[in-house]
């Protein structure tokens, strides 16, 4: 009965296995916090282009109100390309 194999869990598999439980739990909440911090960035970036755009769409109000611009003119093919090209697309005709 010498050559048996000793069968059940010892305490060094034991200490192997929540060894390795815990590198892996570690491992996913800093994989977790880092999604985190990427998603927050990235909502903060939304959230400025979104007030650079209410305050372009403000001054084009603002234009329309006083009569300087209308909104013919901000609607065709010429103002439009204007506009394109100041924000920096590239069009071709």
């Amino acid at each position: 009965m010498s050559g048996k194999r000793k069968t059940g869990i010892t305490d060094e598999k034991m200490r192997k296995i929540a060894a390795g439980g815990t590198a892996a739990g570690v491992l996913l909440i800093l994989f977790l916090v880092v999604i985190l911090i990427v998603q927050f960035v990235q909502i903060g970036i939304a959230n400025k282009r979104k007030a650079e755009y209410d305050a372009e769409i403000a001054r084009y109000e603002e234009l329309l109100k006083n009569g300087e611009i209308t909104l013919d003119f901000l609607q065709s093919e010429e103002a439009l390309r204007e506009l394109a090209i100041e924000r920096g697309w590239i069009v071709s005709r």
